[in-house]
């Protein structure tokens, strides 16, 4: 997999400035939130066939990425 950063963009103007698929405006979080709840990549992609495997797999990496560098802070 390519680095997932050439699929996603944030930008403050689309979803609130929600990470996203570049030219469209699928969340990260929708994705995931569609493959959480048992969806297929065949069901999203024919749903929303804007996208490619490829962004649904960015959108896995995105994800894994900002679990790696996320850290907990003891109030």
């Amino acid at each position: 997999m390519q680095d997932y950063s050439a699929h996603i963009e944030i930008n403050p103007n689309i979803r609130f400035g929600k990470p996203c698929i570049k030219n469209t405006r699928v969340a990260v979080v929708d994705i995931l939130q569609w493959l959480g709840s048992g969806m297929t990549y065949k069901e999203i992609l024919l749903d929303y066939p804007l996208l490619k495997e490829e962004d649904i797999l960015a959108a896995l990496q995105f994800a894994a990425h900002r679990e790696q560098v996320s850290k907990i802070i003891a109030a």
